[in-house]
């Protein structure tokens, strides 16, 4: 009986050790690293250079790379994946979806309104 309470808590031991290492080792975070560089130059190289042909099409290349870099983040460093265990659940999905679509559409919405909502230069040299 005794083998058997020995047998039942290195079960649980071998369980643990696998949350322990679901955090993440030096090189995932370094994986995750490199893919946030990269998916931050890419779409600096491409305003930088303007190799896109138009200003729309540029946006939506950089709200795609914003995308992607959002669930990079969300995989390599705050440790979401398919298990429920492991904190990822339809709930948080949806929520992060949400965010993501309303600060995108607020930024865009607020760049786009911003030159027709300031005041003209010519009318601020009036005013002194």
């Amino acid at each position: 009986m005794n083998t058997d309470t020995h047998a039942a808590h290195a079960g649980d031991h071998h369980h643990g050790d696998s949350h322990a290492n679901a955090h993440g080792s030096f090189s995932t975070y370094m994986l995750g690293f490199v893919l946030s560089v990269v998916l931050t130059a890419i779409p600096f190289w491409l305003v930088m250079s303007g190799a896109l042909p138009s200003k729309q099409i540029t946006a939506l290349v950089i709200m795609a790379f914003a995308v992607v870099q959002i669930v990079v983040h969300m995989i390599y460093f705050l440790h979401m994946n398919t298990t429920s265990e492991n904190g990822w659940s339809m709930m948080a999905l949806i929520f992060t979806i949400v965010m993501v679509v309303i600060a995108l559409s607020g930024s865009l919405w607020v760049m786009n309104h911003l030159n027709s909502n300031m005041m003209p230069i010519h009318q601020m040299n009036g005013m002194k």
